[in-house]
């Protein structure tokens, strides 16, 4: 089944974190890597004063559980001292789970598809180009974009994370 994880951080050395946290994704068996979006720089979305985010998407295959995926990428959070104290706060790393597969779960731990994602350009706009032919909940990407701002989300060329080891 099909996953799309997206990454970002901006707090400490935001591209080594993006870079630790896609190997330590891959780290585990039964996570197979697929593709990595180019690293977009973003402006901070809601919550307090911040500086500005390094966000990527990565895809990858699974025969993982939604529930084990979401620990995965918790433990990867953790693991890079990802401190949940303020909604939409500054963090070392975010990891989300967008989509697994086509299930949906609507629970307060874990939501399918991602609930927000649609309306997120810094996620949609690295997502495409992992992506071409990338749908969310019966639309395709490039249609979702289409209606949002994406001036606040910039490609930033000069780096560019490796396929995970």
């Amino acid at each position: 089944m099909k996953v799309v994880l997206a990454l970002g951080s901006n707090l400490g050395d935001r591209f080594e974190t993006l870079q630790g946290a896609l190997d330590a994704l891959f780290d585990a068996p039964e996570l197979d890597f697929v593709a990595v979006s180019p690293v977009y720089e973003t402006d901070p979305f809601g919550g307090p004063e911040q500086g500005p985010y390094l966000n990527a998407v990565v895809i990858a295959q699974t025969t993982l559980g939604p529930r084990t995926l979401l620990e995965r990428a918790q433990g990867v959070e953790n693991a890079f001292g990802r401190v949940r104290q303020e909604r939409w706060g500054p963090r070392t790393l975010d990891v989300d789970l967008i989509a697994v597969g086509d299930v949906t779960a609507d629970d307060p731990e874990l939501t399918l598809p991602h609930p927000r994602a649609h309306e997120r350009a810094f996620v949609l706009v690295p997502w495409l180009r992992a992506d071409p032919d990338a749908v969310l909940a019966g639309r395709r990407v490039e249609d979702l974009l289409a209606g949002l701002d994406q001036d606040y989300v910039r490609l930033r060329a000069d780096l560019t994370l490796q396929r995970p080891i």
